[in-house]
């Protein structure tokens, strides 16, 4: 299964004509992609950053806008990685309320070395999750 979560649509996201503007997605992407890291990979951004001196810096986006979202809707978002290279993975995630998709967006996340500000190799306890959850996704 992939990880879920939600997000409220709230009146700060949205333009006078009361739908989402399109940049509070990638907020909402961001607090997304937090919440797996910490629920799901077993390792929170504070940690990350903080201690261990690592990020996951999104260097590609692909984004579908296919309906609009609206104030006050309950998005779910599901996360789901594809299987990890070296440094880098690909996750696609899916933004939907009531079975309706809304956003999808193809990113590519890159393991990165906050002191040397380059790609660093993913380390075992990550790598692990992200290609156990990636295993779970693929067809039998």
């Amino acid at each position: 299964m992939p990880f879920s979560t939600t997000a409220q649509v709230r009146f700060a996201d949205v333009d006078p004509a009361g739908i989402v503007f399109y940049p509070r997605y990638f907020e909402m992407l961001n607090g997304a992609v937090e919440d797996w890291f910490a629920q799901s990979l077993g390792v929170d951004f504070a940690t990350m950053h903080l201690t261990r001196k690592m990020g996951v810096p999104t260097v590609k986006l692909e984004a579908e806008f296919a309906a609009p979202s609206r104030l006050g809707e309950v998005l779910a978002i599901t996360v789901q990685p594809g299987t990890p290279g070296r440094t880098s993975c690909p996750v696609t995630i899916a933004f939907s309320n009531n079975g309706e998709l809304r956003l999808r967006v193809n990113v590519v996340l890159v393991c990165m070395d906050l002191e040397k500000h380059r790609s660093m190799p993913w380390p075992d306890d990550l790598r692990n999750a992200l290609t156990a959850q990636a295993e779970v996704a693929a067809p039998a």
